[in-house]
């Protein structure tokens, strides 16, 4: 994965350098010839505050963490599986992880 540090008009946050977990890059792998635009798409939900599929009380704290310069946590579907991105609270990294790699 490339390093982002870009942020555009609709973003809410830096991401810093963008990783992915060995275990999430495996199933990137089995669809490679879309993942870049799969992942791409997560990324720019996340910074945009669409935090997919948390629940409230988490929506409410990674909002008030754009505001406070801490950790953002969300958590979307990626070919059928759950995975989370969360950016440091330095912005310096952004991590794309199964929940079971944290």
């Amino acid at each position: 994965m490339s390093k982002t540090e870009t942020q555009n008009e609709a973003s809410l946050f830096e991401l810093g350098r963008v990783v992915v977990t060995a275990g999430v890059q495996g199933l990137l792998d089995k669809h490679e010839l879309v993942n870049a635009l799969h992942v791409n798409t997560l990324l720019a939900c996340h910074q945009s505050g669409d935090w997919g599929d948390v629940c409230s009380e988490d929506a409410h704290w990674n909002d008030k963490a754009v505001e406070d310069g801490d950790r953002v946590l969300s958590s979307y579907k990626l070919y059928g599986e759950k995975v989370w991105v969360i950016t440091e609270a330095d912005r310096s990294v952004t991590t794309i992880l199964y929940p079971s790699e944290y």
